[in-house]
């Protein structure tokens, strides 16, 4: 198992998860829906050049969102196009970009 901290206060950034693979299913919901998470809950996978972390919404107990509302952008959720949006709580520096959206 893996816990995953922030680089700059070593604060816990998520539960405690595994490599996993990504669930297979739909790849949009229904229009103005909810989208399934990538990952199972418990579960992170690396992308193929190592350059992304994917990891289920619910496993980061330890960031919260932006504090530049600019970073927030998004009709249902948010977009992610605008930037790292999640801070770790504990010393705000950026670690992550939610697409929620």
């Amino acid at each position: 198992m893996t816990i995953f901290c922030c680089v700059n206060c070593q604060q816990f950034l998520t539960n405690d998860v595994e490599a996993g693979e990504p669930l297979r299913g739909p790849e949009r919901s229904a229009a103005h829906a909810i989208a399934f998470p990538r990952m199972a809950a418990g579960t992170f996978k690396v992308n193929f050049d190592a350059s992304l972390l994917i990891l289920h919404p619910d496993d980061l107990p330890g960031v919260a969102r932006h504090p530049d509302s600019r970073r927030l952008a998004g009709c249902c959720g948010i977009a992610g196009q605008d930037g790292p949006n999640l801070v770790c709580s504990g010393c705000g520096v950026e670690v992550a970009t939610k697409e929620s959206d």
